[in-house]
């Protein structure tokens, strides 16, 4: 493999095609996990679980965009890497852990859910964040385990006009990575689906006590969490398992090449499209983006109105609003009981 028998597929629709996919997934990827973690950072002031989970996916996130850049100039260059076996293998490393990280708490935050909703009275809803940045460290060991091996091996392909840095080969079956690429996606989707049927059923039999919208925002949420994993996923799966199951007719395909090479940069815009679900599962991020749409405001002119609607209403009142309805929040979830009135589906 690395002296010149990996596959050099001819043409350059991979080249044309995976730069413009990818700049957009950095560029929209990069801004809104960054917010994300200006408004973890400095605006979430009461730590529950569940914000531990979400801030490990935004880091997650935003730690797999900064590999996009050497991947885009990866294939401007035709699929030729110009820095070295070493940065090769952290940069496929890199991609892995932060890829299956973003999956891993993308999960964990879909079963949070769950336990709130079908089961509000059962023990893990009344964990501590300590005991929660334990799951957290215990996922991440995991999650780095499981990949460690693309910084182990050596990936570089040496060809008479190109050095390739792949972590999949089109030769045939690739062990151990293809193994945890397939088990990422079907293991969590069982998940996903499980919790997102349950939350739904759950939500529809306590019409009674539930309103109609506040139902409807929950359900958006687990949706939300579904669709974006599907979507983002899938299409690689399944161009990987038609490899798998086609080799060694399709080794060297070129049109089995190209689509695994795109359906991959899906997975990539999984990452670009996680702050939905920060915004729909945490009340405190639609109050952040509103600071910041205020911040964008111009000031007022002299001579307007005195009287201040709600969007414009001064950051400090805002803050203090936030503040008050986190604590207030914080304080009927440690009651323990199950009020429809006070849970807030965002």
């Amino acid at each position: 493999m690395y002296n010149g028998s990996c596959c050099r597929i001819e043409g350059d629709t991979i080249s044309q095609v995976m730069p413009p996919l990818l700049i957009v997934a950095f560029v929209l990827g990069a801004l809104g996990n960054g917010v994300a973690l200006c408004g973890f950072c400095f605006h979430v002031k009461t730590w529950k679980p569940s914000t531990v989970y979400l801030f490990n996916l935004a880091v997650a996130d935003f730690l797999l965009m900064i590999c996009l850049p050497f991947r885009t100039d990866y294939y401007l260059r035709r699929r030729h890497w110009a820095f070295g076996d070493i940065p090769c293998r952290v940069g496929l490393f890199t991609l892995a852990m932060n890829r299956a990280g973003s999956i891993v708490f993308l999960t964990v935050v879909a079963v949070d859910r769950y336990f709130k909703v079908v089961h509000p009275h059962h023990a893990v809803n009344t964990i501590s964040d300590r005991t929660a940045a334990g799951i957290v460290c215990t996922l991440w060991t995991l999650v780095i385990l499981g990949t460690l091996h693309l910084l182990l091996e050596n990936h570089l392909c040496v060809q008479e006009t190109a050095v390739s840095c792949e972590s999949f080969i089109m030769e045939s079956a690739n062990g151990w990575h293809d193994i945890m690429f397939q088990l990422e996606f079907f293991l969590p989707l069982g998940i996903i689906l499980f919790c997102s049927f349950k939350i739904v059923w759950s939500l529809r039999r306590r019409q009674q006590l539930a309103r109609q919208a506040r139902m409807k925002k929950a359900t958006r949420f687990i949706m939300v969490v579904a669709v974006v994993f599907i979507t983002c996923y899938l299409p690689s799966v399944s161009a990987r398992l038609y490899f798998l199951w086609t080799v060694p007719s399709s080794a060297c395909d070129p049109s089995v090449h190209v689509a695994l090479h795109i359906t991959l940069s899906f997975t990539y815009m999984n990452s670009m499209l996680d702050p939905l679900v920060y915004y729909f599962s945490s009340p405190s991020f639609p109050k952040f983006y509103n600071k910041l749409k205020i911040c964008s405001l111009k000031p007022k002119q002299p001579g307007h109105s005195k009287t201040q609607r709600p969007q414009e209403m001064p950051i400090s009142n805002l803050s203090r609003k936030s503040c008050l309805s986190v604590t207030n929040s914080s304080q009927s979830q440690s009651d323990g009981q199950w009020d429809p009135h006070t849970v807030e589906w965002h």
